[in-house]
């Protein structure tokens, strides 16, 4: 059903999978004329168990009116599934966004992912592993993302897991988002076991097999809901396994920047550097 059209987009939700009777939504943002457009998968943050297909509405709708499609995807959470679930709903939206290509007027080869927070953990995640069958991936899967916009991602779940509770227990000021995150961290993955298997940088260091998309990586220098120290583990590891990634810091700006100062330069910088990397990944050559 079309939700909205005007000049420049139309936005609407369409089913991309159902679990039983539970119909999984996608929130289509596809920017009006002939195309081809490039799109993006858009997992929303929220630290695995809160949020929806909505939460990135004014983002999404900014990429649309710059030339870029998304589809903002809704995937099952806790309480009805954790860890991998998740990924295997990612995994399917993807198969069904290329099968779609061309009523979506974009093209298979300029379908790529972005994610916020835990969104953007999910979704390098799923483009390093494709065809890993832990996310209902097979042999001959087809769903590569040709790019990955990863907006202050939760890189490594265990340290950051780690990093929460020795936060909360030093007793010292510390964001208000911690005492969140660590109840999510707990409903989503079960277990630290579960957590490093999960760790796009531990698979990185563990020298895993792995599909490297080029990636854009945005984040505010004050984020202290994701260390940068396992910002510059993922960076050093991706680039070591001979991926290109381009890095984009924000002085000033903590987590969630783009979301809370929807307004401010710096939102308005980081969507100017998501159109352009969008780009040029799709026009390259």
């Amino acid at each position: 059903m079309t939700t909205e059209t005007c000049d420049t987009i139309e936005v609407r939700d369409v089913e991309y999978l159902r679990h039983g009777d539970a119909p999984l939504l996608a929130r289509l943002y596809l920017p009006k004329g002939a195309g081809p457009f490039p799109l993006v998968a858009e997992i929303h943050g929220g630290a695995w168990c809160r949020g929806d297909r909505l939460d990135e509405d004014r983002l999404n709708r900014a990429l649309a009116k710059a030339g870029i499609a998304v589809a903002a995807l809704d995937f099952r959470m806790p309480p009805t599934a954790g860890y991998p679930a998740s990924l295997q709903d990612v995994h399917a939206a993807l198969r069904w966004l290329r099968t779609q290509a061309p009523q979506l007027r974009t093209r298979q080869e300029w379908i790529g992912v972005m994610g916020l927070s835990s969104g953007a953990h999910q979704a390098i995640l799923a483009a390093m592993r494709p065809r890993d069958p832990r996310y209902a991936g097979t042999p001959d899967s087809d769903t590569i993302a040709v790019y990955a916009v990863l907006c202050w991602p939760v890189i490594d779940p265990l340290g950051r897991y780690r990093y929460a509770k020795d936060l909360q227990a030093s007793g010292q000021p510390y964001p208000e988002i911690i005492d969140r995150v660590i109840p999510d961290h707990d409903k989503y993955w079960l277990d630290e076991a579960a957590m490093a298997e999960g760790s796009p940088v531990l698979a990185l260091e563990r020298g895993e097999q792995a599909v490297l998309p080029p990636v854009l990586y945005i984040q505010g220098e004050e984020d202290m809901a994701h260390p940068r120290a396992h910002l510059e583990r993922f960076v050093a590891a991706w680039r070591k396994a001979g991926g290109s990634l381009r890095l984009k810091l924000f002085p000033g700006e903590a987590e969630s920047f783009i979301n809370k100062k929807p307004d401010s330069p710096a939102t308005a910088a980081a969507i100017d550097a998501i159109v352009t990397f969008v780009q040029e990944q799709c026009h390259a050559g």
